[in-house]
């Protein structure tokens, strides 16, 4: 698995479930925004060399395709069942007049929700890489360990 996707995936559990939540999803733009930056700070923390601001975008956006698809598979069948009746009789009673029913209007304010949440999590990527990545650039990765010898110590240089 590449080291970009375990992040992207716990960034967009974060993103899709607190979203698709009724109470909770009210906030859903923090959740978007907060589950990439959650992404783009595992991934500063895997990497061995310095993450770059397109990296964290990457990330970002992964996590946002992650939570979008979790967003739509549990947030539009909790729409469905808090019913779009409500949504058709409010309509109806500001007086107006819809050439498609209360089901099609979810439908449309769903995937409309689902780009969005990707857009805010690749902005919660971007803004993870200026926050988290404290590597200067161009400096040397860490040198590995040194283990062996006898006893399990280090050679004496």
């Amino acid at each position: 698995m590449n080291n970009k996707f375990k992040p992207a995936l716990i960034g967009g559990l974060i993103v899709g479930l607190l979203s698709a939540l009724p109470f909770i999803s009210t906030c859903c733009c923090i959740w978007g925004i907060g589950g990439g930056v959650v992404a783009g700070m595992l991934y500063i923390k895997g990497s061995p060399t310095q993450v770059q601001t397109g990296d964290g975008a990457i990330v970002g956006a992964l996590s946002g395709v992650v939570g979008a698809v979790i967003f739509l598979i549990l947030g539009l069948p909790l729409a469905f069942l808090r019913g779009t009746g409500d949504v058709e009789a409010q309509l109806a009673r500001a007086g107006v007049q819809l050439p498609f029913s209360g089901t099609v209007l979810l439908l449309v304010g769903g995937v409309i929700s689902a780009a969005c949440l990707l857009v805010l999590a690749t902005l919660g990527g971007l803004l993870a890489v200026p926050i988290f990545e404290k590597r200067k650039p161009g400096a040397p990765p860490p040198p590995p360990p040194v283990t062996g010898g006898p006893g399990g110590g280090a050679y004496p240089v």
